[in-house]
């Protein structure tokens, strides 16, 4: 499980604190399995973490969700769902509801070392999937924490690459990866640039664009600006992340302490900006936890 310091260097990585200018992007092939958008998410469309599925009440997640408009919720689960009663048990609770409120339910899950260790994410997938309680897979593998970004990135973004491919190729339904904004800057041997080759092996992205403000310099909009290009070029779908948690070495990358009238205002003013885009697939907040605690 991705703690929330990582997810801050993802959003704040060195040197990368200004959003770089968009570069235009290069064919890449795409999986067969995977979908496109011809058009963008409606004005308003809202996803939500929730890491806390373990403890969470499911009756008060699908509450928040529909007062929020949330239309999907990617719900942690571990390896050992199958096996793990009470958490079987409170996720099938927390999926009835979800298909009584129209929302969809995906499987949320990742490890670091799953950049290299293809076995134990190919494990994860197919234990999580075969429970049918998930329409796809959304995965949070951030090789950079690893010490051999440091040493060899080269080496290390090919195998994170080939371990998407592999949960795209062992399962149909959809796979959806959480990405930084700067992948568009790392470039691989394949001759394109770290973004290119996620996009041409998941069905759609997350970006972890985590800022507190919607558009000029160094926004939400700004910093995802190249992801939204690559994206519409490849035919994916962009969603952009948002952070509630307090990140105490990058407080413009949170609305931590600003309360949840910013949040929906800051929202809707990323839906006015980049809402055209033919990438653009709404908005997901990291995370329920925090976020429902906003202001309290």
């Amino acid at each position: 499980m991705t703690t929330p310091s990582i997810r801050a260097a993802a959003a704040s990585a060195p040197g990368r604190l200004q959003a770089p200018a968009p570069a235009p992007a290069p064919a890449v092939a795409v999986p067969s399995s995977a979908g496109t958008r011809a058009t963008p998410a409606p004005a308003g469309t809202r996803a939500m973490w929730l890491w806390n599925s373990a403890t969470a009440v499911p009756a008060e997640v699908l509450a928040w969700a529909r007062d929020q408009d949330v239309t999907e919720i990617f719900a942690y689960a571990p390896a050992g769902l199958p096996t793990n009663s009470s958490l079987l048990n409170r996720m099938r609770e927390l999926k009835r509801g979800a298909d009584t409120a129209g929302i969809r339910l995906t499987a949320l899950g990742g490890e670091p070392e799953w950049a290299t260790d293809h076995t134990a994410a190919r494990t994860w997938q197919r234990a999580v999937l075969g429970t049918g309680l998930f329409a796809g897979s959304h995965v949070d593998v951030e090789p950079y924490a690893l010490p051999a970004w440091q040493s060899d990135q080269t080496a290390l973004a090919r195998s994170f690459v080939q371990m998407l491919q592999t949960l795209q190729a062992d399962s149909a339904r959809p796979l959806e990866a959480d990405v930084p904004f700067w992948y568009g800057e790392i470039p691989t041997d394949a001759g394109t640039t770290l973004a290119d080759q996620v996009l041409a092996q998941v069905n759609a992205v997350t970006v972890m664009s985590y800022r507190d403000t919607a558009t000029g310099p160094n926004s939400m909009t700004d910093i995802s600006a190249d992801m939204l290009t690559r994206g519409a070029a490849a035919g994916r779908p962009v969603r952009l992340g948002a952070e509630t948690g307090p990140l105490e070495d990058c407080p413009h990358c949170t609305f931590a302490g600003e309360g949840p009238a910013r949040v929906t205002t800051v929202l809707a003013e990323v839906d006015a900006a980049v809402g055209a885009s033919a990438a653009f697939n709404g908005i997901a907040v990291h995370h329920y936890e925090s976020w429902r605690t906003m202001g309290a």
